[in-house]
């Protein structure tokens, strides 16, 4: 009777449900997700960020170190795909979380613009690997996850929701939609408030057909707009009288159909790193200062990046933290630092990776797709090369518009959080940095729980953060104090 028993429960309970490996691996099912909405939000996460792998070795190739050197173009290009290829990839194997990673725009310019002129080029790459270094020493210690962890739940809510308004204001001017001026109003709709032009015409399309097929619920709504309107823009570029820079241009990248679609990758940068000479030849202070610089951008860029998009991706518990944080934030440590070794600067998570969140993307699947398609960029550049900013933005908008839904967690009764929240919100897109809206937030949060005399509760550790940011924020000062400048 005893044998006969077991037989009888496992027949009335079925078999047990069999997972494949990509579902175990990556816990397809318990994050309810499938293969398909993976590798199509790992894809459309590429197209949303591809324009990196042109606009990178643009910024770093434009500018000279102390010698008058310059970087090759084509050596960066090939750098960029590379970097983010293997952090793509790293990051999907080993955090598994749907977030890709690429030279970061903020940080390119620091290095390009701060860095260089003051020391060679292996030099100013020799910082970027420190930089990566503290950055995983930070994670690996438990130092940047009590950070992530100590900031309230209404700011991460508020995070999320600045970088959703950040991310559409990228999309709007990457695309021409949105267009600033020295004169009274700053920003304005296209060329003097019209949408004149074809690339505008192109982004509104493809803006429009994503939230069509978005609403309606078809699969891959947002891949489909990038392609459908590539293809758009590529009839109108061989067929209309586009400028090739300016007002009514396409911008970094022009539709153009290529002689050939495959291009040979030059690793001639790779390993051209000097760690520690930029501190003998710019200085100890110096050279420190625009570490600091480095750090605290890439540190807070990233830690933003990882709550907004792990909120709306629903990867987060009851009090905002990420699950499996740790890995996370040293696979962004140790990208940082394979930036530096391949010259194409310091990777970071980039918040284009919310236009794959709205595919439907969950695990680290979707980055094996996205770390994919950076792979084969590196022998298809020129076809990666006809994505236009207008095709690829509209995605950026529309997810952004979900995000703002996230605005709806915060407790907008209690001043200690909506003032903090608000100037969160509003600092990222105004300012253009993730930083400067995390860092106003804390700081109006620790001041606000000081006037209500109720210092302690907003945590110690708050209080370090918020004395790190007035010194970012006063950073010019600070030099100035110093004798550096």
């Amino acid at each position: 009777m005893s044998s006969s028993e077991p037989e009888t429960q496992e027949s009335e309970s079925g078999p047990p449900e069999r997972r494949g490996p990509l579902d175990r691996f990556f816990d397809l099912s318990g994050r309810e997700s499938t293969v398909g909405r993976e590798v199509r939000g790992g894809v459309t996460t590429f197209f949303a960020m591809a324009y990196i792998i042109l606009l990178n070795p643009l910024i770093l190739g434009g500018a000279e170190d102390v010698n008058g050197d310059v970087l090759s173009i084509p050596q960066l290009t090939t750098m960029t795909a590379l970097s983010a290829a293997v952090a793509t990839l790293l990051m999907g194997l080993v955090g598994n979380v749907p977030m890709a990673l690429a030279a970061g725009l903020g940080i390119n310019a620091v290095v390009a613009y701060q860095a260089a002129p003051l020391m060679t080029w292996p030099q100013a790459m020799g910082l970027v690997v420190l930089e990566g270094v503290i950055i995983v020493l930070l994670a690996v210690t438990g130092v940047r996850t009590m950070i992530m962890n100590a900031i309230p739940l209404a700011l991460k809510h508020a995070i999320a929701v600045g970088i959703g308004a950040f991310i559409a204001f990228i999309g709007m001017v990457n695309a021409g939609f949105v267009t600033s001026s020295a004169e009274s109003p700053p920003l304005s709709l296209g060329i003097g408030g019209h949408l004149a032009t074809w690339p505008s015409v192109v982004f509104v399309v493809a803006l429009l057909l994503m939230i069509v097929l978005y609403v309606r619920r078809v699969p891959g709504a947002l891949l489909i707009g990038i392609v459908v309107a590539t293809v758009l823009a590529v009839i109108i570029q061989a067929n209309a009288a586009i400028p090739a820079e300016g007002p009514g241009s396409w911008g970094v990248v022009v539709p153009d159909m290529p002689d050939s679609f495959v291009a040979v990758p030059d690793f001639g940068l790779f390993g051209q790193v000097d760690v520690f000479g930029g501190f003998g030849r710019a200085g100890v202070l110096t050279a420190s200062v625009v570490l600091f610089t480095l750090v605290l951008s890439g540190f807070f860029d990233a830690m933003g990046t990882i709550l907004g998009i792990s909120d709306e991706a629903g990867l987060v518990d009851k009090l905002g933290r990420v699950p499996g944080l740790g890995r996370i934030l040293a696979v962004d440590g140790v990208s940082a630092a394979f930036g530096g070794v391949t010259s194409s600067s310091a990777n970071t998570v980039f918040v284009e990776s919310a236009a794959g969140v709205g595919e439907g993307a969950r695990t680290g699947l979707a980055n094996i797709a996205t770390g994919l398609m950076f792979a084969v960029a590196l022998f298809l550049t020129p076809l990666a090369a006809i994505v236009p900013a207008q095709a690829a933005s509209p995605a950026l908008v529309l997810v952004g518009a979900l995000m703002m839904a996230q605005v709806a967690k915060i407790d907008w009764t209690d001043l200690a959080y909506t003032i903090p929240a608000f100037l969160t919100i509003v600092f990222m897109p105004y300012t253009f940095s993730i930083t400067n809206g995390v860092g106003a937030g804390i700081i109006a949060y620790t001041l606000i729980m000081a006037a209500r005399g109720r210092a302690r509760q907003a945590g110690w550790l708050l209080w370090i953060v918020s004395v790190v940011f007035v010194l970012y924020f006063g950073l010019n000062i600070v030099e100035e104090l110093l004798g550096v400048r």
